[in-house]
């Protein structure tokens, strides 16, 4: 029961909270054109270590150039433009 209540509750398409949690977690990362999947950490999790080991080197590099740029951006205290923020929609 208590399994079926924690599955409900997390998962955007069923629970309205979850969508506008999921939905302004998007916008703020669309400010800095990252991905939800960048947000995890290798260090932390062995799983996501290992994914990123198996990824095609093109797409770990790009994944390093979003979070550098994004942590460059949030340094200066500064968004992308607002047509790269648009870009980024359909990139994703």
């Amino acid at each position: 029961m208590l399994s079926k209540l924690s599955a409900w509750f997390v998962n955007p398409r069923r629970n309205p909270l979850a969508r506008l949690h999921r939905n302004a977690v998007a916008s703020r990362l669309r400010k800095y054109r990252l991905r939800y999947d960048d947000l995890y950490d290798p260090y932390h999790d062995l799983d996501i270590k290992e994914a990123l080991a198996r990824l095609p080197r093109e797409v770990v590099d790009a994944r390093n150039q979003r979070l550098k740029r994004a942590m460059d951006l949030s340094m200066k205290h500064q968004y992308l433009i607002d047509d790269l923020q648009a870009s980024c929609l359909s990139l994703s």
